[in-house]
C-alpha cells in the first residue's frame, strides 16, 4: 500500500441543474458530495451558467489508492453501512468514527479523507503514511 497522496482540484457550489452542465478542462474526476456541489479533482478551470456559484481551489483531501484486496483487509470491518452497488461511485460516511470519502471503481477504491486526518487514518485503518 502506497502513501497518501495530495488532491488537487476545485470546489464547486451551484445549483444542481448547472452542476450537471459544467463544463470541466482536463482529466478531471467528478465527486458528487452533495446535491448542489462538486469536488472536481485535477481540475484547473470548470465553465458552468450560474453567475452566483461558488468555485474555489481545493487541496485539503488526500487519499490512499486501494485495491480491493487492500480495502477488504483494512477498511470493510470499520463500514457498518451499505456501500453502493454500481461502479463507479462516491459514498461517504464514517469509517472507524472518521469521516470518509470512497470513490470506488470497478479495478480500485480510494480512500479519501481530510489531510488533518492522515495520522487517525494510520492509526484507526493501518494505513501508511
Amino acid at each position: 500500500m502506497h502513501a497518501p497522496e495530495r488532491l488537487w482540484g476545485l470546489r464547486v457550489v451551484s445549483t444542481p441543474e448547472a452542476l450537471d452542465a459544467a463544463r470541466y478542462t482536463g482529466d478531471v474526476t467528478v465527486l458528487q458530495i452533495a446535491a448542489d456541489e462538486v469536488l472536481a479533482l485535477d481540475a484547473a478551470h470548470v465553465e458552468l451558467d450560474d453567475p452566483y456559484a461558488i468555485i474555489e481551489p481545493e487541496s485539503t483531501f488526500v487519499k490512499w489508492t486501494l485495491t480491493y484486496d487492500e480495502f477488504d483487509h483494512h477498511l470493510v470491518r470499520h463500514i457498518e453501512w451499505q456501500l453502493p452497488s454500481a461502479r463507479p461511485a462516491l459514498a461517504q460516511g464514517l469509517v472507524a468514527g472518521m469521516p470518509v470519502k470512497l470513490w470506488l471503481t470497478d479495478d480500485h477504491v480510494d480512500l479519501i479523507v481530510s489531510n488533518g486526518l492522515v495520522h487517525e487514518a494510520v492509526d484507526r485503518l493501518g494505513v501508511r503514511a
